[in-house]
């Protein structure tokens, strides 16, 4: 890993390096025949981002928003498109490439056409159009939206909920209303964009925990209790610890039971974030308050979204009815932002009733059970190989680490030549030296299909060299599959 890690830091300042230098003569030999109307005006973009988008992203940005033209099913049709090296602007075709879909979030294989989810929705788009045109609070509620958040609440074990739009939203708004100057926010380390900019939009202090780590929060509580506010030195007004159930650039599941023990060791609050984790986790689908026997009650306030496990789109909080009427008359998504689709607040009806087998079939175990099988197979295969994988067992996201910045593209090109289709992350979706590929496996992934995809894995793997560790020959033969 010491050859990893030198070549990884070694590429990196070549591309910065080489960015500058190019930069450089540029404001000599080109600025000053350029004719620009914002002379003498600041920068509009910030000088870092910028430097990223010309002299990394451009060079990279076919392997990133792929046009699809089809449902995120087990198979994708992905259109291709005409770039030159370093163009700014991608040509979109109208030819397309049949691909393995390994990067949609359809955990449960709702985002394709369902027996039972499709006719209701397309029922409610004739019934209901396809927009409210209106927030919640004016005419955006219909008996739908009702429906739908007594639905989730039940679901996920809470007196009330309240549903969004955006996910990502749920969490930027949300935060801010809940917590204030005064108050103090413990995050985990990881914790996705949507609670840290909630959070700092909010005005609180805040303090950041080792990544999964249930003894530094301890440490973190006992500190801040003990010292309280900086300035005035009075108590804070209200603690409120945010973790999340799947991480979503990990794959890891959080420690919730020694985390919630310690919240209420020292009464804080608990934000559970399930973007990842419900419709996917659990017997039957409750996400990781069910897989690890927490009790929801224990759990302040549960957010989730409905575009992975349910493949529809939006978020909801729920918790106590106290909680949910103080959002409903103070959360500016609620009162200020266009309601969910009808059409889509009847997909996550439907998906959840088939989860729970209240449409008459076992369709829903069995999809659970499909991607808990397919997870610990796919998991368990990959590490034999030889890859670095991060994430736990039963999680249905799982990184492949490639670190080295020009491995990112090369790993998502070779993959796509050969028919199948990753998301890669880098900087700054992921620190600038642990650049990845995130695999999501969904229910409706095959075992030929599966196996397909471990085939192209390993093959590109070999090719670009990011099998860091020994491969367990033994299970290459049980399999059958040629891995090395």
């Amino acid at each position: 890993m010491y050859f990893t890690t030198i070549s990884t830091y070694v590429s990196c300042c070549l591309i910065s390096g080489f960015g500058h230098l190019r930069d450089f003569f540029s404001r000599i030999l080109l600025l000053p025949f350029t004719n620009d109307n914002l002379q003498g005006y600041a920068p509009i973009c910030l000088e870092y981002e910028d430097f990223y988008m010309r002299r990394a992203y451009h060079r990279v940005q076919d392997c990133f928003a792929r046009p699809i033209a089809s449902a995120p099913d087990a198979w994708v049709d992905v259109l291709e498109i005409n770039w030159k090296y370093q163009e700014k602007v991608l040509d979109r075709t109208t030819k397309s490439r049949r691909c393995l879909n390994l990067g949609s979030y359809n955990y449960l294989g709702f985002g394709s056409f369902d027996e039972y989810c499709t006719p209701r929705v397309i029922e409610s788009l004739k019934k209901f159009s396809a927009s409210t045109c209106s927030s919640r609070v004016d005419a955006g509620t219909t008996s739908v939206h009702v429906e739908l958040e007594e639905c989730v609440a039940k679901y996920v074990g809470k007196h009330s909920a309240i549903v969004f739009g955006m996910g990502y939203a749920t969490n930027s708004f949300i935060i801010p209303v809940l917590i204030g100057k005064g108050g103090l926010i413990i995050s985990d380390s990881l914790n996705h964009s949507s609670i840290i900019n909630g959070a700092r939009g909010s005005g609180a202090n805040i303090r950041i925990f080792q990544h999964n780590t249930p003894s530094h929060l301890e440490k973190i509580l006992r500190e801040e209790i003990a010292k309280r506010q900086t300035k005035t030195h009075k108590p804070w007004t209200k603690i409120i610890v945010i973790v999340e159930g799947i991480y979503s650039m990990e794959g890891e599941i959080c420690k919730l039971p020694e985390i919630v023990s310690i919240c209420k060791k020292y009464k804080a609050y608990v934000y559970l974030d399930e973007a990842h984790s419900i419709g996917a986790i659990g017997g039957t689908g409750r996400g990781v308050c069910e897989l690890l026997g927490v009790d929801t009650a224990d759990v302040d306030i549960m957010m989730g979204t409905f575009s992975k496990s349910f493949g529809s789109c939006g978020g909801y909080i729920a918790g106590s009815k106290e909680l949910i009427q103080y959002l409903k008359h103070h959360c500016p998504s609620h009162l200020y932002a266009t309601s969910i689709s009808t059409p889509s607040a009847q997909q996550i009806i439907s998906a959840i009733q088939v989860i729970l087998g209240d449409d008459g079939s076992n369709r829903g175990a069995q999809k659970l059970a499909r991607i808990r099988e397919n997870s610990n197979y796919f998991r368990t295969e990959l590490r034999n190989m030889g890859f670095k994988v991060l994430g736990d067992e039963d999680s249905p996201v799982m990184p492949i680490m490639l670190y080295n910045p020009a491995k990112i593209p090369a790993f998502s090109r070779e993959c796509l030549r050969e028919n199948v289709a990753i998301a890669v992350v880098g900087f700054p979706a992921t620190p600038l030296m642990l650049g990845r590929a995130r695999i999501c496996i969904s229910a409706s992934h095959s075992k030929p299909d599966l196996i397909k995809a471990l085939e192209v894995i390993s093959k590109v793997g070999d090719l670009t060299g990011i099998k860091y560790f020994p491969a367990a020959p033994e299970k290459q033969e049980k399999n059958g599959i040629k891995l090395v």
